[in-house]
């Protein structure tokens, strides 16, 4: 990938429930491309992708994971299942929207949820993030009073960590880095019957 650094990233969402939609109307709102794929053939949400805006590009789902970065925005249950569209994800940024509420903490080995997902994603680069907020505000501009809405980001790779952020600020998120998967990425998961203290924190960043 020595050209990586002149082309411009591909986007995809996976997932097009309430989080999927936000996130995708995100994009359409900046202008920036994105592909949308679930389990369903594609022809069965073109109108509503077509509603929201040009931008958003149904697709299979073994189109959606051509992409350089890719929203995990389906059930936590759901993810092994997108894991297996590739037999391995080098090269991929995998953003987990995904929340474990419910699930019992060892059926997660005793892992941070993000951990837990990263796993089955063998060779990609996963950030935690974008799941702290509900899908109606999320879908909102992020644009609030002179400030911008923040998100959250949780990565063991510090690249992948910077990719997201500035991918964030171009959707006009404020994005705030909180560490690794094991420390940050507790702040903002699911964890059985319990969420992260930063979980519906919906926080407005102003220029200091």
């Amino acid at each position: 990938m020595s050209n990586s650094e002149n082309k411009v990233a591909s986007y995809a969402i996976i997932g097009f429930g309430k989080i999927g939609r936000a996130l995708a109307r995100a994009f359409a709102r900046n202008g920036i491309e994105v592909s949308i794929a679930t389990t369903r053939d594609p022809e069965s949400f073109v109108s509503d992708a077509a509603a929201i805006g040009p931008e958003i590009i149904p697709v299979t789902l073994a189109e959606a994971v051509k992409a350089d970065v890719i929203f995990l925005a389906v059930h936590f249950e759901s993810h092994p299942d997108v894991a297996k569209a590739l037999p391995n994800w080098q090269g991929k940024t995998i953003v987990d929207v995904t929340n474990a509420y419910g699930v019992p903490p060892e059926k997660m080995e005793g892992l941070p949820s993000a951990r837990f997902v990263a796993q089955a994603f063998a060779g990609g680069k996963l950030v935690k993030g974008f799941n702290h907020l509900v899908a109606a505000i999320l879908e909102q501009d992020p644009s609030v009073h002179g400030g911008r809405r923040v998100v959250f980001l949780a990565s063991d790779d510090d690249g992948a960590a910077a990719e997201i952020a500035t991918l964030a600020e171009n959707l006009g998120f404020a994005p705030v880095k909180l560490g690794g998967l094991s420390e940050g990425g507790l702040l903002v998961q699911a964890h059985g019957n319990t969420w992260g203290k930063l979980i519906f924190q919906d926080l407005i960043k102003f220029k200091s």
